[in-house]
């Protein structure tokens, strides 16, 4: 949020201590410390529209103000740093914020439309396109709206990789394989065409394309190495869908690694699909 490069003012100084008691969670301290620096925000001898901006997010964030204000401070915030600094980091956090609280309150498609203004054509940042798509796939998901929800998925796994935040990228290429398996056939156009040829629709509704051959063979090979470095768990769903992938592409190597480790796995489902 700050220039590295440059002397801290007292209020910048101030605003990271604040940031380390939101870390901490530790709302009594929290809320008088945080309206303390929000009366210095507005100041004339300290004013900071993006300071501003960030308190009252936070504050709404945190429920410290009236629950019925929640949405539209979130906006006010959104429009201040789009003004001050759109394509910002902090600009992009807070129509994550807006889009979550959304879809929190039920909202599915609003929340869709603000994700929408969250893209590399505004200038934000990959770290922050990756949340936004990850999150909006997953409300195709719930809309049972599956081409974009694996188009979004796929999108967000690419700006993860691109921002090198593995474990994110995982989490996108597994929801991604779990949708990509219930059909999978060599003619369906692979993903970077599905990309390239979207175009916006009139109305949302429900829609399917099978995924291609090629990109669940990708993924599941890319997940193999990383997923099996440790197999213990009773819960292992990841483990099932390379099993999975396995069968659906009759690529027995991964199933027959997995059986030669047999011992090593504690979930009875896949002991019960490695077994049959």
């Amino acid at each position: 949020m700050f220039n590295q490069k440059e002397e801290l003012t007292p209020l910048q100084s101030d605003m990271l201590i604040l940031q380390g008691l939101i870390s901490q969670g530790n709302l009594g301290d929290i809320e008088k410390f945080s309206h303390n620096l929000l009366s210095r925000s507005r100041s004339k001898e300290e004013r900071d529209h993006l300071i501003e901006a960030r308190i009252r997010m936070d504050r709404a964030l945190l429920g410290l103000i009236d629950s019925e204000s929640i949405g539209a401070e979130l906006r006010w915030c959104v429009d201040r740093l789009n003004a001050a600094c759109p394509g910002s980091a902090l600009h992009g956090l807070a129509l994550l914020n807006l889009a979550n609280w959304h879809r929190n309150i039920g909202e599915s498609v609003m929340s869709l439309i603000v994700h929408s203004d969250i893209s590399r054509e505004y200038g934000h940042p990959e770290d922050i396109i990756g949340l936004s798509r990850l999150e909006a796939a997953r409300i195709y998901v719930t809309l049972n709206d599956l081409d974009p929800a694996m188009r979004h998925f796929w999108s967000a796994r690419e700006s993860f990789t691109n921002n090198k935040m593995t474990s994110e990228s995982l989490v996108a290429s597994l929801e991604w394989l779990d949708l990509a398996l219930e059909e999978v056939s060599d003619a369906a156009p692979d993903m970077r065409t599905r990309l390239e040829t979207a175009t916006p629709r009139e109305s949302g509704g429900p829609t399917w394309i099978p995924s291609n051959t090629n990109d669940v063979r990708l993924i599941a090979g890319e997940l193999f190495p990383i997923l099996t470095k440790d197999l213990s768990g009773e819960k292992r769903n990841d483990i099932g869908l390379l099993i999975d992938s396995s069968n659906l592409l009759g690529f027995d190597i991964w199933k027959n690694s997995l059986v030669e480790r047999i011992s090593e796995i504690q979930d009875p489902r896949v002991l019960d699909a490695l077994q049959s």
